[in-house]
């Protein structure tokens, strides 16, 4: 841009607070800790017992352990002081939050098909369950998530990241329910293909939430307009104040959960670009952007009527 003509009102990089999954840490810390004992447990357990799905929800908090092991070093990077990110990377590893999601996303997934692989397996190669020990451990893994799941609920609202956690624990929860019906089923009736057909039932059932994890992960990482924000009444919202003429190169995006950020050139009178209009006009442009769609973290550039005309067609 020509000089005197390329104005900002920026607010980049993460806020002073850091990230949206980093009052959680601790939680997810506390989550780990009780997900790596309970597969532990349940190791024990299915190999007593002799119990697929207990061993199937084994593994899958053995993924889980994973999951979360990622979710908080992705907030350890994401979170990292401004010094030791270096020049090039003006928004730190803030985006590190969302690459595990996605890596949890991939994870469960995978957990999903090997549950169900397994399961096939034993419908082919049946094998002698003990309902009652598989019980008793399936009730020590449910007890476990369920004070997991308490520490995640909030969190999950607020971070895509927090969020693969939370459904990584969700899945737990499920497959210890599973597991529970199963075991009764086999301890009333010795029904043996209950325990198969839980270990069916926990793989499905994690596909469904994973699926829509990864769709929003995606569309973070392809800087799709951030979840909530209309760019239509964004438009409409700006071009409506007073001395705007037009606007042009409006883009919104999300950097990591909680952190969404807005550019645009703003087409405004001549009268405006004096140095009291050109403040007013910022402050009414961020007070729009604030009031009405939660994005804080706004690049405006004023420029006059027909200076559009001279920017290089990359812009557009």
């Amino acid at each position: 841009m020509g000089a005197g003509h390329d104005h900002g009102h920026t607010h980049g990089g993460p806020p002073p607070t850091g990230t949206a999954a980093l009052a959680y840490q601790g939680r997810l810390r506390i989550a780990l800790t009780i997900t790596l004992s309970v597969m532990v447990v349940e190791i024990v357990g299915g190999v007593l017992a002799d119990s697929l799905a207990l061993i199937a929800d084994a593994a899958h908090m053995a993924t889980d352990a994973v999951g979360l092991a990622m979710a908080l070093l992705a907030i350890h990077f994401a979170n990292r002081p401004a010094a030791l990110n270096g020049q090039n990377r003006t928004f730190g590893f803030a985006r590190a939050e969302i690459l595990a999601a996605l890596a949890n996303c991939l994870l469960l997934l995978g957990v999903g098909g090997y549950l169900v692989y397994e399961a096939v397996e034993r419908f082919i190669t049946p094998a002698e369950t003990k309902g009652g020990l598989a019980i008793v451990f399936a009730l020590v893994g449910l007890v476990a998530n369920m004070v997991s799941l308490s520490l995640l609920v909030r969190g999950q609202k607020e971070s895509l990241n927090v969020r693969g956690a939370y459904l990584e624990v969700v899945a737990d929860a499920l497959g210890s329910v599973t597991v529970l019906i199963s075991a009764g089923i086999i301890l009333a009736t010795d029904w043996q293909p209950a325990d198969p057909i839980a270990s069916l039932v926990i793989g499905l059932m994690i596909v469904p939430r994973t699926w829509k994890l990864l769709r929003e992960t995606l569309n973070v990482l392809l800087e799709a307009a951030p979840k909530g924000v209309d760019m239509g009444e964004v438009r409409a919202h700006i071009v409506a104040l007073p001395g705007v003429e037009d606007l042009h190169d409006l883009h919104a995006w999300t950097i990591t959960s909680g952190m969404p950020v807005l550019s645009a050139h703003v087409v405004v009178s001549r009268d405006v670009l004096d140095a009291v209009g050109h403040e007013k006009m910022l402050h009414a442009l961020q007070g729009c952007l604030g009031d009405h769609f939660d994005v804080e973290h706004c690049t405006f550039q004023l420029e006059p009527v027909g200076h559009a005309e001279h920017e290089a067609k990359l812009c557009h």
